[in-house]
């Protein structure tokens, strides 16, 4: 049954008892009978199997906590709605697994990815730098949002001329996406009158929707107020303008499979295998 010949048992069973100094089997009946030390080390035997068994379960538990938990840390504009969504793929890929996330600043995002706070980030405008890998994620198009009883709400798109003189409600203007938005209206000569400032999205939606100004933010982050009509978003034409989302992580990290999953579900490739995304990034990070 367990591919060993008899002699060789029988050579094992005597060295045993050779070590312990006593007879496990009485061989003057037959079939053999269990002596009484030897019942005392068959108690023993199935004792350490016993153990070693529930040594190898706990370690597997220590291993499925170790490795099997994904940190992502994620920009506030990223949305509940849309992390639901990419919270339910990963739990049908690793209904074992445990997904961490936080929502941050930008710039929190970037420090949590650099202090191996979180395994991945998800951040507008990020770029690669010595420590920390910068990957292309999507290029969000950025609109203008309007009340639906603002003048400009009947018209599809409009010129970056349209804004002149509007009341604007921006982001606070240590954020990225501010700055980038202030080139883009001087570039243009644009002036509009700063009405307020926030440093996250959905309290601009909320201010734009009860008509204290216009905005210009990513279309994707308005999908639910678009439906539900509380805002109206208009195009940038012909000027288009567009924010970058990345997924950064640490150089030379080197990601448990289901961080790897992870990292191939958010750039859209679900069927690829966890190490094949580990090596390919590896592999990335070292250029």
């Amino acid at each position: 049954m367990n591919g060993i010949s008899q002699s060789a048992v029988s050579q094992q069973i005597q060295e045993v008892e050779r070590s312990l100094g006593v007879e496990l089997f009485d061989r003057s009946t037959r079939p053999l009978a269990v002596t009484e030390a030897g019942k005392l080390y068959l108690e023993y035997c199935r004792d350490v199997l016993r153990r070693h068994d529930e040594l190898e379960a706990s370690l597997d538990r220590l291993t499925k906590q170790a490795n099997g938990t994904a940190r992502l840390a994620a920009i506030y504009s990223v949305g509940l709605s849309e992390m639901s969504q990419i919270e339910a793929r990963f739990a049908r890929r690793f209904p074992e697994a445990a997904l961490q996330v936080s929502y941050l600043r930008p710039e929190r995002v970037w420090e949590a990815v650099e202090e191996d706070q979180a395994d991945l980030g998800l951040m507008s405008y990020a770029e690669s730098s010595r420590e920390i890998v910068a990957l292309p994620w999507r290029d969000e198009e950025m609109v203008v949002a309007v009340a639906p009883q603002h003048p400009l709400a009947k018209k599809r798109s409009v010129p970056p001329s349209a804004l002149e003189g509007e009341a604007f409600v921006g982001f606070d203007d240590d954020l990225p996406i501010e700055g980038q938005i202030d080139r883009y209206l001087r570039e243009h000569r644009v002036s509009v009158e700063r009405a307020m400032h926030f440093d996250n999205i959905q309290m601009i939606k909320e201010a734009v929707a009860h008509g204290a100004g216009i905005s210009i933010m990513p279309k994707r982050v308005m999908r639910e107020d678009l439906a539900q009509g509380r805002i109206v978003a208009l195009r940038l034409h012909p000027a288009e303008l567009y924010r970058p989302v990345r997924i950064i992580h640490r150089r030379r990290k080197v990601f448990n499979p289901v961080t790897g999953g992870l990292l191939s579900l958010l750039r859209g490739s679900e069927e690829t295998p966890a190490t094949d995304a580990n090596s390919a990034i590896l592999a990335l990070s070292a250029t």
